[in-house]
């Protein structure tokens, strides 16, 4: 059974203690296992309080972020990758503390727009950075994601082969592949395989839709989501992940293009992707279940 989860920026813009207790007590309230919370900026979270307030709710945790073009280990600069090691370490030490089971995203480049592709010394240099981040992690039983999105949010993962090439070369069975739909509808030819060819490398999944709303209101084909993850035997978390400049800061919302909300409630957003993933997996493992008998 996989775990179901729910980004924090559905329900809030920043991680104020206010902000920490009614993300999480709504995330929880849904029935939701676990909350993603951001750690863009590691430093406003307050890592006791969160952990206090994930004991109360009784809930489950993970943390995302993309780095900056000041701290992109892919650049094959040395000081903005120290920079970057050094935030990502950061975001370790939280993420133990508050218990977190994963750290994803956008953790081996910069989170933004790149007009050249990248080096291979850069790559190289993500690789090592990575590797080591992987083994800081892997002490505190923390499982690393490398987040695979569009073209224009990065230029070094934007398929998920690209992704586990990749994560082959880091070496580390901690360091997993992060799928996400709303990427995969730009970059892949076919989801369903895209998701299969994955296998055990798989260890971290986003559901979102085309249009970053309601879940089946865009041109997404979930029934084929759902039927890869059934057929790649995924047993790892499935976060919902939605953005509307209602909730986000008019930075994130710039990086995001979030230029027209499709939503405004985000507890009536939550709880339609809470049912809608539970409907759609149910289906797509009793599919699944009928077709080995079959065979």
């Amino acid at each position: 059974m996989n775990k179901l989860g729910v980004h924090a920026l559905v329900w809030v813009g920043g991680w104020s203690h206010a902000e920490c207790e009614r993300a999480i007590a709504q995330s929880a309230e849904l029935g939701y296992d676990l909350i993603e919370i951001a750690a863009l900026d590691p430093s406003a979270i307050d890592g006791a309080f969160t952990r206090k307030m994930l004991d109360r709710y009784k809930i489950g945790t993970t943390m995302s972020l993309g780095l900056d073009d000041s701290t992109d280990i892919s650049s094959g600069d040395r000081d903005r990758q120290a920079r970057g090691e050094a935030r990502l370490m950061q975001v370790l030490s939280v993420a133990r503390e508050i218990g977190a089971t994963h750290v994803c995203g956008i953790l081996y480049s910069a989170f933004q727009k790149y007009f050249k592709p990248p080096t291979e010394a850069g790559i190289a240099g993500s690789i090592d950075v990575l590797r080591r981040i992987g083994e800081k992690a892997d002490k505190s039983g923390i499982t690393i994601g490398l987040e695979v999105v569009n073209r224009y949010e990065t230029n070094v993962l934007n398929t998920a082969a690209q992704a586990v090439g990749f994560a082959k070369r880091v070496g580390l069975p901690n360091v997993k592949v992060h799928l996400d739909t709303y990427h995969m509808n730009i970059e892949e030819a076919d989801i369903e395989a895209a998701i299969i060819e994955c296998g055990p490398m798989l260890g971290y999944f986003h559901i979102g839709e085309s249009g970053r709303g309601y879940l089946g209101a865009g041109n997404i084909d979930f029934d084929r989501v759902f039927r890869g993850l059934a057929k790649a035997g995924y047993q790892g978390p499935i976060t919902f992940e939605s953005f509307s400049s209602a909730v986000v800061n008019e930075q994130l919302s710039g990086i995001l293009g979030i230029w027209r909300n499709l939503w405004e409630d985000g507890a009536d957003l939550a709880r339609h992707a809470k049912g809608f993933i539970e409907a759609g997996m149910k289906s797509a493992h009793e599919a699944h279940a009928r077709s080995m008998r079959v065979d």
